[in-house]
C-alpha cells in the first residue's frame, strides 16, 4: 500500500489561525478550508446560514404549485420512490409530507385515499420506472406521478404518462442521460441549469427541499400551524438517506446531516425507535417520546454517521435486496409500536440473510477473477443465480480489494424467473451493478456504452444496468475493458491511503482526539483523519478475536505504550513482526466504551518502513 502524505503547512499559514490546534488546523487545510469563513462554516454549520433557497431551483415553483392544486382538487397523486436506503427515506419525506398538508386542504376526508406511493421492486422490476408499472398507474386514474430518487432516466415511460394526460413531477439526483424526459418539473442538482448551487444533494435531501418549498407556501396558508418544527422533525430521513448514499459530507450536505444526527438521536419514530433496539444500538434520546429504553447497548453514545452506515443503513437496504423495500418504508412511517417491532424483526432477519447471500456470491466471484489480473484496469465478472439485490455490494468489495473498477451482473435464470421475474423475448438477460474509483466515471462510460443497455442509471461511483440481451454480454465486456484500459492508461493502480499528518505517538491523545471530533459529521468527502507515527517500538504482539483474524499492538516512542488494533491483519503481519522490533504505523484515533469507561483506542490502517511518496 502507498502512503500519500499531505504537504505540511507553513509557518505563514499556522500563524494566521493562531487559536487553532495545529493538528486540526493541518486538517482543515487538507480539506481546502484556508480562510476564516470557510473554516467557520466547516467546524460551526448553521442551519440558517447553509441551507440554500429552495426556490432556487428553477423547476421549483411549478412543481409546487402542481402539487398544490393536485391536492386542492382532490386529485390522485402517486409518489414513485426507490428500494434503497436513499429512497425509502425519500419516499418517506414526501409523503409524511404530502399527506400532511392534504388533511389542511381537505379536513375530513382521509390522505391515503388521494395519496398512494409505489416502491419497485428490486428483482421483478430494477430501478426506476418501468413500463408494466406505468400501464398500471393510467388504470388507476393517477392524476399526478411525483418520482423521488428516480426519474431522470425514465423519458419513455414518461413519456407514455404524458401521453395519457397523468402529469410528473420528478425529483432525483442521478447523473442526467444526455436526453431529458418531458416532465412537468424537474427538480434535480445534476441537470444542467438547474440553478442550485450545490448539486450533491442526496435523492432524501432533494426530496427535503420539494417539502422546504411546500412548507414555505404553507406558512402562509396556515399560519398557526408549527411547520418549522415539521421541517425539521424531518431531517433523521435526510441524514440516513444522505450517509447511507455516500454523498460528500460537504457544505450543505454537512448541515444537513449535522442537524439529521440530533434528530436522529431524538427520534420521535416508533419504527426507528425498535429498529435500534433490534441493532442493539442507541442514543443519547434527550427529548423524543420516550418509547425506548434507556439500557440499550451503547446507550450513553450518540449515535454518529457509522451508525447510519454500517448498521442501520444495511437493515434498511436489506429489505430491498431480500425480499421488498415496502418493509423499510412501513417501518419508517408506522405510528404502531406492535407493527414496528415485527417490521424491525423482518429487517433483522433480512440482513442476516443478505450478508450469508453476499459471503457465497463473493467467493463464487473471487474464484472467476483468479489469482493474476495482468494488467487489467476494469473487472467484470457474471454468475447464474447471482440476485440482482447483492451484486452492487460484491462488486463494492472486489472494488476496494483491487482499488479497480468493477461490474458484477447477474444472470436472470429459471429459478429467479419462478419468482416473477419479468422477461422479454423469452431469453435470459442480465443485470448488474458496478462500482468505481477515484478519477473514474463509471457513468460516463456508461453513456458510452448505453446501445447495450435495456436501462441505466447512477452517479460517477457507483451504477447500474440491465442489457438488453444476455447475448450481448461478450461484446459489452470487451468494450468495457477497452474503454477502460484507455482512460486509465499509465494509471498507477497500486491501493494508496491518504495520511492527514506526520504526529508524535506521544502527541496523539485526548487533545487532539478532541480538536479530530470538531470535524464530525465524518463521511464522504470528509473521511475520518489517518495520521502516521514513525519508528515504534513494538512491546507486545498477538493475533486476538474469533480464529485470531485481528492483530494486537502495544507500541511506543519513548512514552508509555499505546494500544493498536488491527482488524483482519494478523494473517498479513502478526508472523513478521516480534517484541522489539521498529515500525511505522498508518492509524485512526477512536475511542472504546465500556461501563462507563472510555479509553482512546488506536486502529491500524497500514504498517511498513519507507512505503511513502
Amino acid at each position: 500500500m502507498r502512503w500519500n502524505i499531505a504537504p505540511k503547512i507553513e509557518e505563514e499559514f499556522k500563524n494566521r489561525f493562531p487559536n487553532i490546534n495545529e493538528t486540526l488546523l493541518q486538517l482543515l487545510y487538507n480539506r481546502g478550508l484556508d480562510t476564516q469563513e470557510k473554516i467557520d462554516e466547516f467546524l460551526e454549520p448553521d442551519y440558517l446560514d447553509d441551507i440554500h433557497d429552495p426556490f432556487l431551483f428553477s423547476d421549483m415553483k411549478k412543481a409546487v404549485a402542481r402539487i398544490f392544486a393536485a391536492m386542492e382538487k382532490k386529485e390522485k397523486i402517486l409518489v414513485h420512490g426507490d428500494y434503497d436506503a436513499d429512497g425509502v427515506d425519500s419516499s418517506a419525506i414526501m409523503m409524511t409530507t404530502l399527506k400532511k398538508m392534504f388533511v389542511r386542504f381537505n379536513p375530513g376526508d382521509k390522505a391515503e385515499d388521494f395519496i398512494s406511493i409505489y416502491i419497485p421492486h428490486r428483482e421483478k422490476e430494477g430501478y426506476g420506472m418501468n413500463k408494466e408499472a406505468v400501464e398500471e398507474f393510467i388504470k388507476q386514474k393517477i392524476n399526478l406521478v411525483i418520482t423521488v430518487d428516480c426519474g431522470i432516466s425514465n423519458k419513455d415511460e414518461i413519456a407514455i404518462l404524458k401521453a395519457a394526460g397523468i402529469e410528473v413531477v420528478v425529483t432525483d439526483h442521478h447523473s442526467a442521460p444526455p436526453e431529458l424526459p418531458l416532465a412537468d418539473a424537474i427538480i434535480n442538482p445534476k441537470v444542467k441549469n438547474s440553478g442550485y448551487p450545490f448539486a450533491e444533494l442526496s435523492g432524501a435531501g432533494v426530496a427535503f427541499k420539494v417539502t422546504q418549498a411546500l412548507l414555505s407556501v404553507a406558512k402562509e396558508k396556515w399560519p398557526g400551524e408549527n411547520w418549522e418544527g415539521f421541517e425539521k422533525w424531518l431531517l433523521d430521513f435526510v441524514a440516513l438517506g444522505t450517509v447511507a448514499d455516500c454523498m460528500p459530507l460537504l457544505h450543505e450536505n454537512r448541515t444537513l446531516v449535522k442537524y439529521g444526527l440530533i434528530v436522529l438521536n431524538k427520534t420521535q419514530r416508533v419504527g426507528l425507535q425498535k429498529l435500534l433496539e433490534k441493532a442493539g444500538i442507541g442514543g443519547r434520546r434527550n427529548g423524543g417520546n420516550g418509547n425506548m429504553r434507556d439500557n440499550l447497548p451503547q446507550g450513553d453514545k450518540d449515535l454518529n454517521t457509522y451508525s447510519i452506515s454500517f448498521q442501520i443503513a444495511p437493515r434498511l437496504n436489506a429489505a430491498g435486496r431480500i425480499d421488498h423495500a415496502n418493509t423499510a418504508y412501513e417501518l419508517l412511517v408506522t405510528d404502531d409500536a406492535n407493527e414496528a417491532e415485527a417490521l424491525a424483526d423482518q429487517l433483522s432477519a433480512a440482513n442476516t440473510q443478505r450478508q450469508t447471500l453476499t459471503d457465497k456470491i463473493m467467493a463464487e466471484a473471487m474464484s472467476q477473477i483468479g489469482e493474476k489480473l495482468g494488467d487489467k484496469k476494469i473487472i467484470v465478472v457474471k454468475g447464474a443465480g447471482w440476485p440482482v439485490s447483492l451484486v452492487g455490494l460484491v462488486a463494492g468489495k472486489i472494488s476496494d480489494r483491487y482499488n479497480l473498477p468493477v461490474i458484477v451482473a447477474g444472470e436472470d435464470m429459471p429459478s429467479l424467473r419462478e419468482a416473477g421475474l419479468r422477461q422479454a423475448s423469452g431469453e435470459n438477460k442480465l443485470v448488474g451493478s458496478g462500482r468505481s474509483i477515484e478519477g473514474f466515471d463509471i457513468m460516463a462510460v456508461m453513456q458510452k456504452l448505453e446501445h447495450y443497455f435495456a436501462r441505466y442509471g447512477g452517479h460517477p461511483q457507483a451504477c447500474g444496468f440491465a442489457l438488453k440481451s444476455a447475448a450481448d454480454y461478450d461484446d459489452f465486456k470487451k468494450d468495457l475493458e477497452d474503454l477502460a484500459a484507455k482512460e486509465l492508461s499509465g494509471r498507477d493502480m497500486a491501493k494508496s491511503v491518504f495520511v492527514e499528518a506526520e504526529v508524535k505517538l506521544e502527541d496523539a491523545g485526548w487533545e487532539l482526539y478532541d480538536a479530530m471530533e470538531q470535524m464530525e459529521p465524518f463521511g464522504e468527502g470528509n473521511r475520518r483523519p489517518r495520521f502516521l507515527a514513525r519508528n515504534l517500538e513494538i512491546t507486545v504482539v498477538e493475533p486476538v478475536g474469533r480464529d485470531g483474524a485481528h492483530l494486537r499492538l502495544m507500541a511506543k516512542n519513548g512514552g508509555a505504550p499505546k494500544k493498536f488494533i488491527g482488524f483482519n491483519l494478523a494473517e498479513a503481519h502478526a508472523a513478521d513482526l516480534k517484541i522489539g522490533d521498529k515500525i511505522d504505523i498508518v492509524f485512526e484515533m477512536g475511542v472504546n466504551e465500556w461501563n462507563g469507561n472510555r479509553e482512546l483506542q488506536y486502529k491500524i490502517v497500514d504498517i511498513g518502513k519507507g512505503n511513502e511518496e
